[in-house]
């Protein structure tokens, strides 16, 4: 990303919607941007673990975890294979584990907190649609820009 998130919203403040500043940042990639694929899905990371198991094509995937802070959606293992697959990062309203190995990940990763505990694996959720959080709407196709800075959606690309 070439731009900083304060400029997109700058320049384009009649297209972006402003996320909430409710995420903390645990990967290394500290600026990354991408087209929003979303899963929904509550304290079950089943569907989080098949879309980071796809071809990320420089993407940025959304979970909606329903803001829980009982389990973690995302743990080291499954950022490992969210890198390998080329995403560019992952943006999480709910949980993350294994802090300190995601920190060295070159991937943007943006949660609302950590905790150590792992999901239950039942096969429930929902991929692909438009999902709301934060404040905004994230819908599959759409784009997400993210830094320091905070996180902004647009419907399309803005760089």
């Amino acid at each position: 990303m070439t731009s900083s998130v304060p400029d997109l919203c700058d320049e384009y403040a009649d297209e972006v919607q402003v996320v909430e500043p409710i995420f903390r940042d645990y990967g290394k990639k500290l600026n990354f941007s991408g087209v929003i694929e979303t899963v929904k899905c509550f304290e079950d990371n089943t569907l989080v673990k098949k879309a980071v198991e796809r071809n990320g094509q420089g993407g940025v995937l959304v979970v909606d975890g329903g803001a829980s802070l009982r389990h973690s959606l995302l743990g080291d293992m499954l950022a490992a294979k969210a890198l390998k697959n080329g995403w560019q990062g992952i943006v999480i309203n709910g949980c993350v584990r294994d802090v300190e190995i995601l920190s060295e990940l070159d991937l943007g990763i943006k949660a609302l907190n950590a905790i150590p505990l792992k999901t239950e694996k039942r096969g429930e959720g929902q991929e692909n649609i438009a999902v709301r959080f934060g404040g905004a709407s994230f819908k599959p196709g759409d784009y997400l820009y993210a830094d320091l800075n905070g996180i902004i959606v647009a419907k399309r690309s803005l760089v």
